[in-house]
């Protein structure tokens, strides 16, 4: 786990149900802890691109649902800034389903673009990754 580059913005606080966007058999998570967030007291942890959560599976296939998983946030839709002055934003919020906490992902097809933040901060996701931006 390597830092990244941009400033991203902590957009998704937990609570926040999430798409999955690999074939790891859940379909929609939901965040209920940030690993390594630091706030203010009363402030919710949130997650941004390239962070780790954890999560449980509100639907997907009968055996993966309530389950809790590790995942890691691939893209947002809130915008964050690039350390060359660029914005950038996605169409939705989507996540990866992690096997374990090193960064190797369950699913072994990902469906949409994944962050450049994720994938140099989780090399086991930019092995897999086809679209990168």
């Amino acid at each position: 786990m390597k830092p990244i580059n941009a400033r991203v913005s902590k957009s998704l606080p937990v609570g926040t149900r999430v798409q999955v966007c690999d074939n790891s058999g859940a379909k929609v998570i939901k965040i209920f802890s940030v690993k390594g967030a630091k706030t203010v007291k009363g402030r919710y942890p949130a997650a941004g691109v390239g962070d780790l959560v954890n999560a449980s599976v509100v639907k997907g296939k009968p055996g993966s649902k309530k389950q809790t998983v590790l995942a890691i946030i691939v893209r947002q839709k809130k915008e964050y800034r690039r350390q060359d002055g660029t914005r950038i934003k996605f169409e939705d919020n989507a996540a990866i389903v992690l096997k374990d906490d090193k960064g190797n992902p369950k699913g072994t097809i990902f469906k949409g673009p994944i962050a450049k933040e994720a994938t140099e901060k989780w090399p086991g996701i930019g092995k897999i990754a086809s679209i990168i931006v």
